[in-house]
């Protein structure tokens, strides 16, 4: 390493984020079909959250959420480790 410490690619973890969340949510929703009641509680977290969701109904507006999530994490780390820089 150089020195100048890691810097995230915002974008790429915005889409990393998004897809992660969006893909437990569909991989947990294809279960709950399979054997109902499986991760009920889980399924029903985000009700309150995403305008339109239902459990079963598929993982769009949580991968937009996701990925939101994710660019702000990437952007709160790499103002925090410039700040952090400048201070040392």
């Amino acid at each position: 390493m150089n020195g100048d410490g890691i810097r995230f690619n915002i974008a790429a973890l915005a889409l990393a984020a998004g897809l992660f969340w969006g893909a437990a949510i569909l991989i947990v929703s294809a279960a709950n079909l399979l054997w109902p009641g499986y991760g009920r509680l889980f399924l029903d977290l985000p009700g309150p959250i995403y305008p339109g969701y239902r459990p079963g109904g598929g993982p769009g507006s949580v991968i937009a959420d996701g990925a939101a999530a994710g660019a702000v994490i990437g952007w709160m780390y790499n103002t925090l480790a410039a700040s952090m820089k400048r201070r040392s």
